[in-house]
């Protein structure tokens, strides 16, 4: 897997991901955008590391919080800030092609990321993914994150018109938040990514369980950590940023 950016120098990248940004709650979106303003203050790199948008039916979606996010995000581009955005389970549509309708990431000036893709910060990899995947506990939730993920299903689905895709979303979104249960990811199974790929950091968002904390070690006993990025909600007061700087790694508490 080669890396999709190298941070060397005096370069510093900011991390952040579930944000859930939409119309349902323009509070987490005043609180998400001021406090991007403030943290990429000498920063060249900006990692989104999915479910930035909540309920995204695809990118001809009309939502003035996720059009806030773009033009924001866009304006930073121009300024020469670097950004990689990654899809999570809420925003997996995102850039599914849908014709005579712009990408969300052409919107935002940011680069489209697979998940999960490497960095290279100071010449160290460091391995970057959303966590849903990884939550193999969870078989219904990976069941069915199999059958959205499919080219085919994707292609019906965004077949449809968007008031029924609208009203799908909310269903589904409803669902969710009966269910209300968010597994953490499968450690081993991450550790063993991790080896595979020569890293020792990793850094993913979804289980809204936020900290930095260590998986199995290595072979040879070498510590393998993670930071598991904070979800975002003005009216709970969470939020935040993990930051890498010639300083080394730290939170940025944005409450």
């Amino acid at each position: 897997m080669t890396p999709i950016a190298s941070l060397r120098g005096p370069a510093a990248a900011l991390f952040a991901s579930d944000m859930h940004l939409g119309a349902h709650d323009p509070g987490t979106a005043q609180q998400f955008l001021a406090a991007l303003e403030q943290a990429v203050d000498r920063v060249s790199h900006l990692f989104i590391l999915g479910d930035a948008l909540e309920a995204w039916v695809g990118d001809d979606q009309p939502d003035p919080v996720a059009a806030a996010l773009a033009d924001t995000l866009a304006r930073l581009a121009r300024y020469g800030l670097w950004i990689g955005l990654m899809r999570g389970n809420r925003d997996f549509l995102i850039d599914v092609p849908i014709p005579q309708t712009e990408t969300f990431s052409r919107r935002c000036g940011a680069q489209l990321l697979d998940d999960t893709v490497l960095i290279d910060w100071g010449g160290e990899s460091v391995l970057l993914a959303h966590g849903d995947a990884w939550c193999l506990s969870d078989q219904a939730y990976q069941a069915f994150r199999a059958q959205v993920r499919a080219p085919a299903w994707q292609q019906q689905f965004l077949a449809r018109p968007l008031a029924e895709r609208l009203a799908i979303a909310r269903s589904m979104r409803q669902e969710s938040e009966a269910r209300r249960m968010i597994t953490d990811i499968d450690q081993a199974h991450a550790a063993a990514l991790m080896r595979a790929s020569g890293v020792s950091r990793l850094i993913h968002g979804h289980t809204h369980q936020p900290g930095e904390s260590r998986l199995p070690p290595d072979q040879d006993g070498s510590p393998l950590r993670r930071w598991v990025l904070p979800d975002w909600s003005a009216a709970e007061q969470r939020g935040g940023f993990l930051r890498v700087d010639a300083q080394g790694w730290h939170w940025l508490d944005a409450r």
